[in-house]
């Protein structure tokens, strides 16, 4: 990605055991895989919507 790109770090904070199979998929789609996993993704509507859904499981960092 270009320097002048916005992106943003996502990272895995609670375990997806006992979670519905649209949110693992969402988490999976995200890139992130075990606890603590950290991904730089676009910051984008498709990659934010993505985030809100699994709001519970995952934090933003800056």
């Amino acid at each position: 990605m270009s320097d002048n790109a916005k992106t943003v770090k996502v990272r895995l904070v609670k375990s997806l055991a006992g979670t519905q199979q649209r949110h693992r998929l969402s988490v999976k789609a995200l890139g992130l895989n075990k606890l603590n996993d950290v991904r730089e993704l676009p910051d984008n509507p498709s990659v934010r919507g993505l985030i809100n859904q699994v709001y519970y499981l995952v934090r933003v960092e800056q």
